[in-house]
């Protein structure tokens, strides 16, 4: 049997969401490659919440090749096969919404096979899936070292390929709208190559979105646990870049101390205090203060005050309606024109 080998040109979280909303649009079957944790299951539930869809989420490694057929039951002198309950059912899932195929190329090629009719025809044995209902599948490559298993070129010609590659951009975006801990959120943009890596010496616990995103839950743990804490989630190393991030935090000015008085307030001298007291104020910024946060900014560097109005897009768009922000926007459109 021929394989596929993914040959893709490579895509952040946004463009492969913008993707997949096209492909799911004109009903084309769509796959989506990447690393472990970098967010392929989350942009297939964000899909389907936005467009407020059914989804049903079928792991092919839990089943054998007769089992999608379903069971056997004798009618009179024929046979007819019952379809598995967990395919989606208009009356119980929704008139709309995604088969979500996870882990696909993980399942042995025996199963692969036999999926080559429910993704192409839209049907299975007996079953045919609702004329609205589209196909998303997802898996890691074999260079992740996970469990996947070669693709059967007949049954990739039936997918558009979507890979995957997490960029710290949108990442930090994520994250800001879903009000993840500042500092964590200014330690990757110092550190931006540790969002994702996996090593030979890091292959249970390593960095990536999803174990960001589960740091950011105990960072607030007792302090004779959060370093075993979050080097459990992404190892050892880079817990321990992390803590001495954390410890620079102490030298921070308060966030009273900068937006009451930001022409005295204290600046910082390290690149990290500078990145953590760009993610502080961000989250603290309000309208009656963002004047004061956008005087001190400036006592850093353009760099850093480009970030602080970048991300505060991200976290608090209301404030984009500032004359602080709006300033900013005009300088920003004209140094880019001029250039």
């Amino acid at each position: 049997m021929t394989t596929h080998t993914l040959k893709a040109e490579t895509m952040n979280l946004n463009q492969a969401s913008e993707a997949l909303d096209y492909f799911i649009d004109v009903d084309i079957p769509t796959f989506i490659w990447g690393a472990p944790g970098v967010g392929k299951s989350s942009i297939v539930a964000q899909m389907t919440e936005k467009r407020r869809w059914g989804l049903v989420d079928f792991r092919l490694t839990t089943r054998d090749p007769v089992s999608l057929m379903g069971l056997p039951s004798l009618q009179g002198t024929t046979t007819k096969w019952l379809s598995p309950d967990e395919y989606p059912q208009v009356e119980r899932d929704g008139e709309k919404g995604i088969l979500f195929l996870d882990e696909l190329n993980a399942a042995s090629p025996a199963m692969q096979t036999a999926a080559f009719g429910l993704v192409l025809e839209r049907k299975i044995g007996s079953y045919q899936l609702p004329p609205k209902w589209r196909i998303v599948a997802a898996g890691n490559r074999q260079s992740d070292r996970a469990a996947a298993q070669r693709m059967p070129s007949a049954l990739a010609n039936r997918f558009a390929h979507i890979y995957v590659e997490p960029d710290i951009e949108t990442t930090v975006k994520h994250f800001g709208e879903k009000a993840l801990d500042p500092m964590l959120i200014a330690f990757l943009r110092f550190r931006p190559n540790l969002l994702h890596k996996m090593d030979d010496e890091t292959l249970h616990a390593f960095p990536s979105p999803r174990s960001w995103e589960q740091v950011s839950k105990v960072l607030q743990a007792p302090p004779h646990l959060r370093f075993s804490m979050i080097a459990s989630l992404v190892g050892s190393s880079t817990a321990t870049e992390l803590e001495a991030f954390l410890q620079t935090c102490h030298e921070l000015p308060t966030m009273d101390e900068i937006l009451n008085n930001p022409l005295q307030a204290r600046v910082c001298a390290k690149p990290a205090t500078c990145y953590a007291v760009t993610y502080a104020l961000v989250r603290h910024a309000t309208s009656g203060t963002i004047a004061n946060a956008v005087a001190y900014m400036k006592r850093l560097s353009a760099e850093y005050l480009n970030l602080f109005m970048t991300d505060l897009q991200n976290s608090n768009k209301a404030l984009m309606e500032t004359r602080e922000y709006i300033d900013w926007a005009i300088k920003i459109q004209d140094l880019a024109f001029a250039a």
